[in-house]
């Protein structure tokens, strides 16, 4: 069971890398001109597909850590719930990725690059966790 979790853990945390520069490649796309991207649909694609490697990368951790999987699909809720309870410095990374990544970057089209860029660090952050619980 054990090496069955590990297997399924390095899959998530393969699926989050990928994401993650994919994402970086379409940031690229959007051209920071100054303290802001240029180019909001390619941000608002960057944004979205980092949000989902962090989500990608803490569904990874919570296999090994045997969390269940959640009834319902795509709660924030319940990643909130499974970190509050293992670590509390990913549960602020995860709440600013959703924030910043989520909610500003991929709904709003905020495009504020330092604010961009702090939540890519988030995701990256995340994704290093479960790499290191690997």
């Amino acid at each position: 069971m054990i090496k069955d979790n590990t297997v399924a853990a390095q899959k998530d945390f393969d699926k989050a890398v990928r994401f993650m520069d994919n994402a970086k490649k379409e940031l690229k796309l959007a051209r920071k001109n100054g303290e802001e991207f240029q180019d909001v649909k390619h941000m608002q694609v960057a944004c979205g597909t980092a949000y989902l490697a962090v989500l990608k990368a803490v569904d990874g951790i919570f296999i090994l850590r045997n969390i269940p999987k959640p009834k319902k699909k795509g709660s924030i809720e319940y990643y909130q719930d499974g970190l509050s309870r293992i670590d509390k410095k990913m549960l602020s990374s995860l709440n600013m990725a959703y924030q910043i990544l989520h909610l500003d970057g991929y709904y709003n089209g905020y495009n504020d690059a330092i604010t961009i860029l702090r939540g890519f660090e988030k995701a990256d952050f995340i994704i290093l966790k479960l790499k290191q619980a690997l």
